[in-house]
């Protein structure tokens, strides 16, 4: 395994098993046609689909390597952790995640109580529609919803109306800590890595909080190069990175061929100066 930071590596994506729209084996070609050298599935605090994306990979030639998002609340705020390199079928993070996704279903049922008093009925059942794996029902598969029932054009809408603080729908759940986060990850002997820091509604001070006591935890990597991130923010965080001795990670955050801002394997290459999160799987 290469590297490089030229690798076209792609280390974050979602299949039906959470909340994407894709079956693991269709990302892996969909993965392997746009030249994915390097490919992990990473599905919100669930492991449920990695043995069919690692047999899809071997399949297709594709170096894989397990991974999960973990949803953690950090200063109030849902944050998100990736683990990379994991034992999928180790007992510590099987456990902490089932804990983890425990409380979602009564979360989205009060969610779809405050749809219906601002007009919208059915949301619940609607929402299930979507869900793959009820068990992981989400604000995504209410944004489709919402969008199927004409509420709101495409989910980008739905963000800014629904679902959001101090919008109907919102309900706030308190999720893993990151300390919990990281210990899982560490002791299935994978690598913990921030998602995506440039979504985050925190502080410059609390972002410095947040990656210290990361850093001071065991967390060892950061996203880059991800599809929600800009190209000036590909430059800020590059730069985080090397002042906090981070390794550099790239993923798509790819859930759906029509609400992703990014395709698999179509990001830019992580710059040259800094180390790739997989020199550490080797």
């Amino acid at each position: 395994m290469s590297s490089f930071p030229t690798l076209n590596a792609d280390l974050h994506c979602h299949s039906v098993v959470s909340d994407g729209t894709l079956t693991p084996e269709v990302l892996a070609e969909r993965a392997q046609a746009n030249g994915v050298h390097l490919w992990a599935l990473t599905d919100h605090d669930e492991l449920g689909g990695q043995e069919r994306a690692r047999a899809a990979a071997n399949a297709l030639k594709m170096d894989y390597v397990s991974g999960v998002e973990i949803s953690v609340t950090w200063m109030g705020q849902t944050i998100h952790i990736v683990g990379l390199g994991i034992d999928a079928n180790h007992a510590g993070i099987i456990e902490g995640l089932r804990q983890t996704r425990d409380g979602r279903a009564n979360r989205a049922k009060l969610m779809a109580e405050q749809l219906l008093k601002v007009g919208i009925p059915g949301a619940y059942e609607g929402a299930l529609h979507f869900a793959g794996n009820h068990d992981l029902i989400s604000r995504t598969h209410f944004a489709r919803y919402l969008v199927e029932q004409g509420v709101c054009r495409d989910t980008e809408e739905v963000f800014k109306k629904y679902l959001v603080e101090d919008k109907p729908g919102y309900v706030p759940h308190q999720w893993a800590t990151l300390d919990n986060a990281v210990a899982w990850i560490k002791g299935a002997g994978g690598v913990a890595v921030i998602a995506h820091p440039g979504r985050y509604k925190l502080t410059a001070l609390q972002m410095g909080e947040l990656y210290q006591h990361f850093k001071d935890i065991g967390g060892l990597g950061i996203e880059v190069i991800t599809g929600s991130h800009s190209p000036d923010q590909y430059k800020t965080y590059g730069k985080i990175a090397q002042h906090y001795g981070f390794l550099a990670s790239r993923g798509s955050d790819f859930h759906d061929p029509d609400e992703s801002h990014v395709d698999l394997g179509t990001l830019p290459h992580l710059p040259d100066h800094l180390t790739p999160v997989w020199s550490a799987f080797h």
